[in-house]
């Protein structure tokens, strides 16, 4: 089955992509269960390849398989907490709970930096703009333009390094003072480039009448039926969710020794729940291919 070319979800309302993130990032910190730590890494893993693709994996074995093989060793060497004792390092006791509380943590970080990848695909600066900007405009702009400043300022400085290699001038030419003169005026070239960019764009904003009242603003975006229902499902399923945190169903106890409710059917409903929710995107992505080929197929 042939995917489409576009991210689907990012299609929909930026309120029903916000409601998602927001829920599965503070979700993934607080539930340190190892079935709920499971489903979002097996979902946020998916999404994130049919995201980025090809280079998502790259990212994923080279980057974030060894950060999880780091954390899972290191915990148990500082943090000698929990009553099951396997062995002794040092006149230190490494103990059951401090090494799976160490994959408990990996798994969790492993999770964010996952979806804050899918977040940077999904939610542009114009949505952020558009969600905050009655509430805290000020700080709605600042932050877009902070985040769509920090590429730009990659793309400069290659493009500064670029011409200063040429010239023989790059902080790999010379000798060691050589270099850190070479780096220092790398570094003053691009920092004149980002004030006379900020220059550039104040002015640019003072121009388009920004700040001025009664000034209204254009947007693509409207609320459609489709969009009714995906926030409908996300909010039944967040209360869902939340309400197994309350009371204790989606944590983990780890220390001094390891404690989980037993499974039940409520438990096994908890489960679903968190499921289907960190798969929404999936669901929309496989549902629209579906459509699509459908469609194609009719041709």
């Amino acid at each position: 089955m042939e995917l489409k070319s576009y991210n689907s979800f990012a299609e929909y309302h930026p309120v029903v992509n916000f409601l998602y993130f927001a829920s599965v990032i503070v979700f993934n910190m607080i539930f340190m269960h190892p079935i709920f730590l499971i489903i979002g890494l097996s979902a946020f893993f998916i999404y994130s390849i049919s995201l980025n693709g090809v280079k998502a994996i790259k990212f994923n074995l080279y980057f974030l398989l060894p950060m999880m093989i780091m954390i899972i060793v290191l915990n148990p060497l500082f943090s000698h907490q929990g009553m099951t004792i396997l062995f002794y390092l040092n006149n230190k006791p490494m103990t059951l709970e401090s090494f799976l509380y160490g994959i408990a943590t990996a798994v969790m970080l492993i999770n964010m930096v996952m979806v804050f990848s899918c977040y940077n695909k999904v939610i542009t600066s114009e949505k952020f703009i558009y969600m905050f900007s009655k509430t805290v405009p000020a700080i709605a702009l600042l932050i877009s333009m902070t985040l769509s400043f920090v590429p730009k300022f990659k793309q400069q400085l290659k493009k500064i390094r670029t011409s200063q290699r040429n010239i023989g001038r790059d902080i790999n030419n010379g000798t060691v003072i050589q270099r850190v003169k070479h780096g220092c005026t790398i570094i003053s070239i691009l920092i004149t480039w980002a004030l006379e960019n900020g220059v550039q764009t104040a002015d640019s904003m003072r121009g388009r009448g920004y700040g001025l009242s009664g000034r209204t603003s254009f947007s693509l975006y409207k609320l459609e039926k489709r969009d009714k229902v995906a926030i409908a499902i996300l909010c039944f399923l967040i209360s869902v969710c939340t309400l197994g945190y309350v009371y204790g169903i989606n944590t983990m106890q780890f220390y001094p020794n390891i404690y989980m409710k037993k499974t039940n059917i409520i438990t096994i409903f908890m489960y679903i729940c968190y499921g289907i929710l960190v798969f929404f995107p999936l669901a929309i992505e496989v549902e629209e291919a579906i459509r699509w080929n459908l469609l194609k197929s009719k041709i």
